[in-house]
């Protein structure tokens, strides 16, 4: 009788020891499950370069040597948010990063369980005028501006972001998104495979597809975001009561999202590199959008404007379905990146405050001979073999860069040049040039659609779209 009252005491013992979360196997033993998007490379501050860096495994184990608590990181890797959000209702992933309309849907349908409910602690990246999301048609097709896509079929991921920007840009146009277009509810690859073969006219879909059909003489971008100059994001959402019961863990991650966000302005070039060793993208579509000057500002600030845009995506939110009001304002907490910046002895209003890119291009143009100081026109050219890349100061002076380059041999790996109208970083070689007469706007000007050229040319007379080799020759 002894002997099983001692067993029945040790058994007690060990099960006073578990936990009843199954993210948390004992007192001295913590998993953290964190669901991100490799391909989405907006949010690489909270996946894919902040896993390759290891920084929060680092952050976790200095917690560990003080408190001889093991944490245990698990990464799990989706196409899109709608996944992660199914999860996290699950309780089976304790952090996830998506866009804004994701994450509007993410807060909605977590909120009614007390231990999936949410919270957006965090932005990972941001483009204030809506450049993050576009819609491209195959490289042949007819279609110049959205309403020739009227009574046309084409695939968006409902839910994302690049739909939520669909639907926005299709009312805009007149057209209604419900009955105007036939939108296929597809998974990116799914809705590439269905352009390049055909089946649908267009693709809407947030970073990184658009620019890399496009790089692989896929499609052509026939719609930016920044035309609707409402800002776009992605972020970070923690469940609550994890965050309740494990507070060094958040801290550890947002400290940890705040080292690869300085990693990245600090060696934009290296960054992009392991983002596309680590999501399959080629290096140059993803320093098309992380290198500086990029469609990405990198900035974990919850800034106003954004938590604004946030708001005015609800009706969105209602369109697509019956979901649960949110209170933003509730959902948005920003206290734990507050404690993270403190930490660091960093003034968290002053970075809210800021609303420039924190890497915009700089440096002396070597081939122009002069500063680059104008974000607005600098370009940066990419040649194999060079430690660094070279920056432009204007889509002039880029253009006899490559020139050069390719006179002397050299192999461009890509040339970056922001739209002249919009301000958009896109591939030069995929931009729509336009020969000015007006020398003092520069002779070549860049557009990354053909709208937007037709835009320009309409109010200023004696203008024409060239085509690249014309403007590469062209250049003085």
């Amino acid at each position: 009788m002894k002997r099983i009252v001692a067993m029945l005491a040790a058994l007690t013992t060990v099960l006073a020891g578990c936990s009843l979360d199954s993210a948390t196997p004992s007192a001295d033993e913590v998993t953290v499950v964190i669901g991100y998007q490799s391909k989405t490379i907006n949010t690489v501050t909270a996946g894919a370069l902040l896993r390759a860096k290891g920084f929060l495994e680092k952050r976790l184990d200095d917690i560990a040597k003080r408190t001889n608590v093991k944490y245990t990181v698990q990464w799990q890797d989706y196409d899109t948010g709608a996944p992660i959000t199914a999860q996290m209702l699950a309780e089976k992933i304790d952090i996830g990063s998506m866009g804004d309309y994701p994450l509007l849907i993410n807060g909605s349908k977590t909120q009614a369980g007390e231990r999936a409910k949410t919270e957006l602690v965090s932005v990972t990246g941001y483009n204030a005028k809506g450049a993050l999301n576009m819609v491209v048609v195959d490289p042949t097709s007819p279609a110049k501006t959205l309403t020739d896509l009227r009574g046309q079929k084409v695939s968006a991921s409902v839910g994302s972001a690049g739909h939520g920007t669909l639907v926005r840009a299709l009312t805009k146009a007149g057209i209604d998104p419900k009955t105007g277009v036939e939108v296929l509810n597809q998974q990116p690859q799914v809705g590439a495979s269905a352009l390049e073969s055909g089946q649908v006219a267009a693709l809407a879909q947030f970073v990184a597809w658009p620019g890399l059909l496009a790089f692989q003489n896929k499609a052509r971008l026939l719609f930016d975001g920044a035309e609707l100059g409402v800002p776009t994001f992605h972020g970070v959402v923690v469940r609550r009561d994890y965050a309740a019961q494990h507070p060094e863990v958040l801290d550890a991650f947002l400290q940890a999202q705040l080292d690869a966000t300085e990693f990245l302005h600090d060696k934009p070039l290296e960054s992009a590199q392991l983002v596309a060793q680590g999501s399959g993208l080629p290096q140059e579509v993803v320093y098309l959008y992380n290198g500086p000057g990029g469609a990405v500002s990198f900035d974990a600030t919850l800034k106003p404007s954004l938590i604004d845009a946030l708001k005015s995506d609800v009706p969105y939110l209602k369109s697509i379905g019956d979901f649960a009001d949110l209170d933003i304002d509730k959902f948005v907490v920003d206290g734990p990146l507050r404690k993270a910046f403190a930490d660091r002895n960093q003034n968290y209003d002053t970075a809210l405050a800021d609303t420039a890119n924190p890497t915009p291009i700089t440096g002396q143009d070597p081939v122009c001979n002069v500063p680059v100081t104008d974000p607005a026109l600098a370009g940066e050219l990419w040649i194999d073999g060079h430690d660094t890349t070279q920056p432009a100061a204007n889509p002039g002076c880029l253009l006899k860069a490559v020139r050069d380059a390719n006179a002397k041999g050299e192999k461009v790996i890509a040339a970056y040049v922001p739209d002249t109208e919009l301000g958009t970083r896109w591939f030069a070689d995929r931009s729509v040039w336009v020969q000015s007469p007006d020398k003092s706007t520069g002779a070549y000007l860049p557009f990354d659609t053909d709208a937007g050229a037709q835009r320009y040319i309409a109010t200023h007379p004696g203008t024409a779209v060239v085509d690249y080799q014309q403007a590469l020759a062209g250049a003085v």
